[in-house]
């Protein structure tokens, strides 16, 4: 019963995971971060900060996995919004 958890868990992670990266690419691509929300972003990197801990004392492969490269996703898409200002 565990494996087929784990196989439901990589791939709700591909999905969830995969569903931000177009974000992530249209800010870098268009350098315009102006409709991101900062207060969310920072919300969204703690809330995904606490699911990648929990995921660790879980010992969820399929948990530390998404929620590690979210992270990667959240602090590009805070560094596009420090960076690319609004002229």
């Amino acid at each position: 019963m565990d494996k087929y958890t784990e196989i439901i868990g990589f791939v709700a992670a591909f999905l969830t995971t995969a569903a931000f990266l177009p974000q992530v690419y249209k800010t870098w691509k268009t350098k315009d971060a102006s409709s991101l929300s900062m207060p969310m972003l920072i919300l969204f990197f703690v809330g995904v900060l606490a699911w990648l801990v929990y995921g660790t004392l879980k010992e969820s492969p399929s948990m530390i996995f998404a929620n590690a490269i979210t992270i990667v996703s959240g602090c590009l898409l805070i560094y596009f919004k420090l960076t690319y200002k609004q002229k």
